[in-house]
């Protein structure tokens, strides 16, 4: 076939220009194109490079300006330079032979622009300025420098669009407009997927990586807020609003990790439900990401964006919707009270580690569950503790009755009878309110599981009530414990009062209060039997001319012995009570003793009553009772007996009075009647004293400090 000369099509010239945009000598490598003419006079055009790059980075045919751009150092050959400047002629003849076919065609314009007249520019002479922009680009974001591709191309994008001053782009602009765009597409679309890896631990680089992303969303956000001020139509891709793509995609990447958690073998091993499991492994993982966020990604992020806040209210947000689903359906106890722990008390203490308390505003952000929802949880809970309270607190109770019942004597420790009623039950109200306290997180929700409360102490009661009753050979060691239970259930009671509510308080200290008067009496009732003998001499005339008290001390001694058993404090309370006890007998015989005839018989009854209130305190401090207000009590008495001025009588019931305001005037009438000497008149006199005094401490106000005495006083 004969040699033929053919000029190029606008088809094929099409072609040809995209193949050589597309397709560039890199790091040596040239292009080889390949036209093979058919028959059929068409032409195929067939490129093959060695160049991948662009192409494994998904990156589109970027047309350059024919700005001047620093040139990229090192990356094409200067022995390549001259082969490059023919590539960019406008008009070139290309010769090739292929079979004895010689073809002479006309190559088409690159980039869309005619080329300069030569230059005396050295950095022109190492390279076009089109190929080290786009190799510059294409460079920065192998690098992953995704702000200094971003810079690029707002450069671009300023020159380009300084060119335009139309709204409408011209149309040899338009497909520079569109590579543009693609790019901008490329950059987006690498600076998400750095964002999406930002809470994966480390590859090397990666911080660096997510900066350069971080800065490239700035500069965005910066460049919409220039072309906001401008008068002028922008280009179509302003505003690009990154800040809100940035913000999206965080949000996605918390959703995914969140309904993605890794779970642990261990879980199962556990025993965990499946809600255990689930709540667990995405706090779990909301923990390590927020750590992850405090450590790394935060020094990738400057400090006005507040990055770990914004994660926060991601993982917020997200947490709660997750766990609203889980609440709407009906939960086992256990599920439940998991749950709410994970509300009130986990997740704060998530949030209030010391890497991330200071870095979010935790009050903020606000409860996992809104109260709609926590309601019916709650009320769900604090039923079943109130439940395994009381069920809890009656089986301690029927545990011992049944140790009674077998005729079991509670255990001794250091020569005392005790009882683990009250500790057990204690135990029990202290961690259940407490750890209710934390489930809920509220102490005055957490108090009404011991509602309840109240109705224990009744049963305890009832059991000791039976066990006085019975009055078997356990029962006096029984009811000694029992002491020791009541005074540690006081105790309790006032020292803890936080756990409870102000009415319950009350109501189980009235309760402790009644049994431990009637453990009291009980082991009292005995004592007073076998001393009412002598109980009955005191008064009499043989009382004042014989030492007939002395018979009374041994009587109280040898039965002080028979009281031992409680706990010290009990005892000593035990001993004071008997002492308090004694003394109102004395004073209840006293009263309505012999009478005394004249002034030596009443100094007598003074002396003797004296010597009667020192010997019995002595007797009672030896064994352990210090309860000196009762010795006080005998010794005014005794003063009022031998007084004989009526001033000097007025003042002493004036003392007592203010001493012992349940002083009744029957019981001073029946003292003063003692005195038969003393006059109807002056008796009466007296007795108006003592209603003076007892109306002025009423109005001090001292109520409230007295002792009470005489109101155990029967004086018929």
């Amino acid at each position: 076939m004969s040699a033929a000369h053919f000029t190029m099509s606008d088809k094929t010239e099409q072609i040809f220009q995209r193949l050589l945009c597309c397709q560039r000598v890199q790091n040596g490598f040239r292009l080889l194109v390949c036209v093979c003419v058919c028959v059929c006079a068409r032409v195929c055009v067939c490129g093959l490079s060695t160049a991948e790059r662009r192409r494994s980075l998904g990156l589109p045919h970027m047309r350059l300006s024919s700005c001047c751009e620093p040139t990229e150092q090192g990356l094409c050959d200067q022995e390549h330079s001259s082969e490059r400047g023919d590539h960019l002629l406008s008009r070139t003849t290309m010769r090739t032979e292929t079979d004895g076919v010689k073809l002479n065609f006309h190559l088409p314009k690159l980039f869309g622009r005619t080329p300069r007249a030569p230059t005396s520019n050295p950095a022109a002479a190492d390279g076009s300025p089109l190929e080290n922009e786009s190799l510059a680009y294409e460079q920065t974001l192998e690098k992953k420098l995704f702000c200094e591709a971003g810079r690029l191309l707002i450069a671009r994008e300023e020159r380009l669009f300084g060119e335009i001053q139309e709204p409408e782009a011209p149309t040899g602009h338009q497909e520079e407009v569109t590579e543009l765009a693609d790019c901008r597409r490329v950059l987006l679309d690498l600076v998400q997927q750095t964002l999406r890896l930002s809470l994966d631990p480390g590859e090397a680089g990666a911080a660096a990586a997510l900066a350069s992303a971080v800065k490239a969303v700035e500069q965005e956000e910066a460049q919409d807020r220039l072309w906001d001020q401008r008068g002028r139509k922008p280009p179509v891709w302003r505003p690009c609003a990154w800040k809100e793509v940035h913000d999206s995609t965080l949000r996605r990447l918390v959703e995914e990790r969140m309904d993605n958690p890794s779970t642990p073998p261990s879980a199962v091993q556990a025993g965990q439900s499946s809600v255990q499991v689930d709540v667990c492994a995405m706090g779990r993982r909301m923990k390590e990401d927020l750590l992850q966020v405090a450590s790394v990604v935060r020094s990738c992020y400057p400090p006005e964006t507040n990055i770990c806040h914004l994660y926060a209210e991601a993982y917020h947000r997200t947490f709660s919707a997750r766990l609203r689903k889980i609440a709407d359906f009906g939960l086992e106890d256990k599920d439940c009270t998991f749950l709410l722990r994970w509300v009130n008390e986990y997740y704060p203490l998530v949030l209030l580690k010391p890497q991330l308390a200071g870095e979010m505003d935790v009050a903020a952000l606000g409860k996992l569950l809104p109260e709609e929802l926590l309601k019916p949880l709650e009320d769900q809970y604090l039923s079943r503790q109130e439940e395994e309270l009381t069920t809890f607190g009656g089986r301690i109770i029927e545990d011992a009755k049944d140790k009674w019942n077998k005729g079991e004597e509670p255990t001794r420790e250091d020569g005392c009878f005790v009882s683990p009623v009250s500790y057990d039950i204690i135990q029990l109200i202290n961690e259940m309110v407490t750890s209710a306290e934390k489930v809920v997180g509220d102490l005055q929700k957490a108090q009404t599981i011991t509602r309840q409360l109240k109705g224990i102490m009744h049963r305890f009661k009832i059991f000791q009530s039976d066990v006085i009753m019975q009055n078997k050979a356990s029962s006096r060691p029984v009811v000694k414990a029992h002491l020791g239970c009541i005074e540690q259930f006081r105790d309790f009671l006032n020292t803890k009062r936080h756990l409870f509510t102000e009415e319950v308080g009350k109501d189980c200290l009235l309760v402790l209060t009644d049994m431990k008067l009637s453990a009291q009496a009980y082991l009292l009732k005995p004592v007073h039997q076998v001393l009412k003998p002598e109980y009955r001499k005191l008064g009499t005339s043989g009382w004042l001319n014989k030492n007939l008290f002395n018979r009374l001390l041994v009587g109280i001694e040898e039965e002080l012995q028979g009281l031992q058993g409680s706990i010290g404090s009990c005892h000593q309370e035990l001993l004071g009570k008997l002492h308090q006890e004694v003394t109102v007998e004395y004073v209840r015989r006293l009263l309505k003793g012999a009478k005394l005839k004249n002034e030596e018989q009443q100094a007598k009854a003074c002396n003797t009553v004296r010597d009667n209130a020192e010997s019995l305190y002595k007797l009672f401090l030896k064994m352990g009772s210090e309860d000196v207000w009762l010795k006080d009590i005998l010794t005014k008495i005794a003063e009022v007996l031998r007084l004989q001025d009526l001033p000097a009588i007025q003042i002493q019931v004036a003392s007592l009075g203010a001493d012992h305001p349940d002083l009744s005037e029957k019981q001073l009438s029946a003292l003063l009647k003692l005195k038969t000497n003393l006059s109807k008149a002056d008796r009466r006199t007296v007795t108006d004293v003592l209603s003076v005094t007892r109306e002025e401490w009423s109005t001090a106000g001292g109520r409230g400090a007295a002792r009470a005495f005489f109101s155990e006083v029967r004086v018929k």
